[in-house]
């Protein structure tokens, strides 16, 4: 990617220390890209630090610790991040799970949602000012076309009288477009545009912490997926790409925006919106 104007910049990427996240992060240090990525174990966390180091040739790559179900972990990620930069170019939500059974986080919550769609909605809310300070900016979201026919129960939406994991992992999926979209509206006319994206089928770990069916699935189709750089290039164009810095509200695949797009449904986006709040405790101010 030419002139993408990375040097100086600071990115911060969740789930960065592996896959997908762990390729976006190298390719926008090789950049010049100051890359900040976020993990939940040190020791896997270092390897992956000295591995985007030595790939991208830069040092200029850090690690914080946490767990994005937990959300006093997400909040001390917030505030660590603030602590050591005072700028935030690019934030991009990555980290995300499938989970075989219904378990809750120790905040009560459905983990798949918790992860999926509380996590960011939570992360970008707590960074949102320092994002508008640092404009233009950027915030990326991984949504994935397990989307496609999924419903938002609003009334079930931690799924306790119903948990069937894909179903529950597409409805988190929608629920990352329809944040973008709401939260492009509201960053109108900041500097900060919100895009989202699909990357493709990947081979990564992703879905190995289940057993039965979806473990199964996963291993068969592991031999047809992409690789984690090509599921990670449309996160590196909306991070770096001078054209992508002027589109906000887009949901993309393969740099594209998919057609035909989530339909726009404000209602159902600011009830989201609403009601992710409640569930993070956090008025958040539009």
């Amino acid at each position: 990617m030419q002139n993408s104007g990375m040097e100086g910049k600071v990115v911060l990427i969740t789930g960065g220390t592996s896959g997908i996240g762990r390729a976006a992060a190298t390719s926008l240090a090789t950049m010049g890209a100051e890359v900040v990525v976020s993990g939940r174990n040190r020791e896997r966390g270092e390897v992956a630090l000295q591995k985007i180091r030595d790939a991208s040739g830069s040092e200029k790559v850090s690690l914080i610790l946490a767990d994005l179900s937990v959300q006093a972990e997400v909040r001390a990620l917030a505030e660590e991040f603030r602590q050591s930069h005072d700028r935030l170019d690019v934030l991009v939500n990555n980290a995300g799970l499938i989970q075989s059974k219904r378990t809750e986080t120790p905040d009560g919550l459905e983990l798949t949602l918790a992860v999926n769609h509380l996590a960011p909605f939570l992360l970008t809310n707590l960074l949102l000012d320092l994002l508008k300070e640092s404009a233009p900016s950027r915030i990326i979201t991984v949504s994935s076309e397990a989307r496609r026919g999924a419903t938002i129960d609003f009334d079930d939406l931690q799924s306790e009288r119903r948990y069937r994991e894909f179903s529950v992992y597409g409805m988190t999926k929608r629920a990352n477009i329809l944040f973008t979209y709401e939260l492009a509206e509201r960053l109108e006319r900041t500097g900060v545009v919100a895009n989202c994206l699909h990357p493709g089928g990947v081979n990564t770990n992703f879905g190995q912490n289940n057993r039965g069916p979806m473990a199964l699935l996963f291993r068969v189709l592991k031999p047809f997926m992409r690789s984690p750089e090509a599921g990670a290039d449309t996160i590196v164009y909306l991070a770096a790409s001078p054209e992508a810095g002027e589109i906000s509200g887009k949901y993309l695949k393969d740099r594209e925006e998919v057609s035909p797009a989530e339909p726009r449904d404000r209602a159902a986006q600011r009830r989201l919106w609403e009601i992710s709040e409640e569930l993070t405790n956090r008025g958040v101010t539009s």
